[in-house]
C-alpha cells in the first residue's frame, strides 16, 4: 500500500512543455499501465500490427510495458525463434515488451518446448489461443516451470467441448442460431489446472476468465494456498451476450456471457479474486472481422480504450475505486510478473470526455465493440524511463 501512496515521477517540466501541457489541478499522473497479454503479431503477422504500432497503441493507452503472446511466425517456441521477436522488439518498441515462450511446440500441444534453454530470455510461459489438452502434458509443464521459476499462463479451453461453437452457449446464440460455446470449457480447464498447480506447487496465472464460475473455482483455490493469479478483461466486465450483434466486432475467444457472469466478474474484482485486467489486444485486418459472428476471426482491440473505459464505467459510479484500478492496471501484474515500473507514467485529464472510434485508433486494428460509446479521461503524455514515447499534441 505505501508503495502506491508514494508513487512519485521524476516529472521532466520539458516534456510537458514539448507536448503543450501546463500541469494543474485538472491533471492526474498516474503510474505506467502494464498489460500481460496482448498480441501484437510480429513476426509474422505484420498486416495485422506490428511491434511498432502495437507500442504506440500501448503508449497512447497509458501503458508502458506488456506481455506479448507466442502466436506468431514463427511461434515463440525455440531460443532462435525468441531471438528474432526480441530483435524486432530491441529495434521498434517504443515501450518494454516482455515475449512469452509457448508450453508446446508450434502451439500443437504434442510436445513440449525447450523450456530450460528459453527461461531466461521469456517473461513466462504460455500456449494462448490454445488449451493445453493433456494433463499429463500440463503437469511436466508445470513441474519444469516451478524448477525454473517460470510462471505458466494458461488460455483455458477444453476442446471437447467446443462443438464448433463462437459465441457464448446462451440465449442469443439460440434465438440467432448460432453455435454456442459452453462455459464448462472454460472452467472445467482452470479446475484441472488448479489441481496441477496445487500438486506441482507451480505459479499459475488463468488467461481471460470470463464465466461466473471460473471465478468461483480460483477464489476457492486461493483460500486453500494454491499459487493462483488471474486476469479478466474490460470487454467481460461491461458487455455480456445480450448486447451481440451481428458483427465481426464482437467476437472474441473466450466469448462474452451472460449478465450473471459480468456480475460475478466484478465481484471478483472487488474482492480480490480477479488480480489484473489484462486487454487480450488481438488486431485483425478490416477484411478478417468483416465477416460476421461466425466466420470472423476471434480477437478485438483494447489496450487503447481499457482504462478510460473501466474509468467511465466502474470508477466514476463507485463500484471500484481509483487506488483499486491502479492495483489491477499497474501494480499487481507488475508484481506477480516481476515487471519494473521504474519512471514510468502517463499524464491525464481525467475530466475530459470523448467518443471512442474504432477509425480513430493507432493500432492497425479497428475493431472494436465499444466504437461510439461516451468515455471520460484523455492522455494527454505517457512517459518510459523518462522519455516521452506518446503525446497527444502529435508525434515525438
Amino acid at each position: 500500500m505505501d508503495q502506491k501512496i508514494t508513487f512519485r515521477p521524476d516529472i521532466d517540466i520539458r516534456l510537458l512543455q514539448e507536448a503543450g501541457i501546463g500541469l494543474s489541478s485538472q491533471h492526474t499522473i498516474i503510474p505506467g499501465f502494464c498489460d500481460v497479454h496482448v498480441h501484437f503479431r510480429e513476426p509474422g503477422f505484420g498486416y495485422k500490427e506490428t511491434i511498432a504500432t502495437g507500442s504506440l497503441a500501448a503508449a497512447h493507452g497509458g501503458y508502458t510495458a506488456v506481455c506479448t503472446m507466442p502466436n506468431l511466425d514463427p511461434v515463440s517456441d525455440s531460443p532462435g525463434h525468441l531471438r528474432l521477436q526480441q530483435e524486432i522488439i530491441d529495434r521498434d518498441a517504443c515501450i518494454r515488451v516482455y515475449p512469452y515462450a509457448a508450453i508446446t511446440v508450434g502451439q500443437a500441444g504434442a510436445m513440449l518446448t525447450d523450456m530450460e534453454g528459453m527461461a531466461d530470455s521469456c517473461i513466462a510461459f504460455s500456449d494462448d489461443g490454445h488449451g493445453v489438452q493433456s494433463e499429463a502434458m500440463m503437469r511436466e509443464a508445470m513441474t519444469r516451470a516451478k524448477r525454473l521459476g517460470k510462471i505458466i499462463t494458461a488460455h483455458c479451453e477444453d476442446n471437447s467441448l467446443l462443438k464448433g461453437g463462437y459465441i457464448h452457449a446462451g440465449d442469443y446464440a439460440a434465438e440467432h442460431g448460432h453455435k454456442g460455446i459452453c462455459s464448462e470449457s472454460e472452467w472445467r480447464q482452470i479446475e484441472r489446472d488448479l489441481k496441477l498447480a496445487d500438486e506441482t506447487g507451480c505459479a499459475y496465472h488463468v488467461c481471460h476468465i470470463s464465466t461466473k464460475e471460473s471465478v468461483g473455482i480460483i477464489r476457492d483455490a486461493k483460500k486453500s494456498g494454491v499459487d493462483v493469479t488471474c486476469e479478466t478483461a474490460p470487454h467481460y466486465l461491461l458487455l455480456d451476450d445480450s448486447m451481440l450483434k451481428e458483427d465481426g466486432r464482437w467476437k472474441m475467444n473466450p466469448p462474452l456471457r451472460d449478465a450473471s457472469d459480468r456480475e460475478a466478474l466484478i465481484e471478483g474484482l472487488i474482492d480480490g479474486t480477479i488480480d489484473c485486467i489484462a486487454t487480450d489486444h488481438a488486431p485483425h485486418s478490416a477484411e478478417e472481422k468483416s465477416r460476421g459472428l461466425e466466420k470472423s476471426a476471434f480477437g478485438i482491440v483494447g489496450i487503447e480504450t481499457a482504462f478510460p473505459l473501466i474509468y467511465t464505467y466502474l470508477v466514476v459510479p463507485g463500484v471500484i475505486t481509483m487506488e483499486k484500478l491502479e492495483q489491477l492496471l499497474v501494480y499487481n501484474p507488475r508484481e506477480r510478473f516481476g515487471i519494473p515500473l521504474g519512471n514510468d507514467y502517463s499524464v491525464w485529464d481525467l475530466n475530459e470526455e470523448w467518443n471512442i472510434s474504432g477509425s480513430e485508433l493507432l493500432s492497425k486494428g479497428k475493431a472494436t465493440p465499444f466504437d461510439g460509446w461516451h468515455v471520460m479521461g484523455r492522455n494527454y503524455l505517457t512517459v518510459v524511463d523518462g522519455k516521452a514515447v506518446y503525446s497527444f499534441a502529435g508525434d515525438l
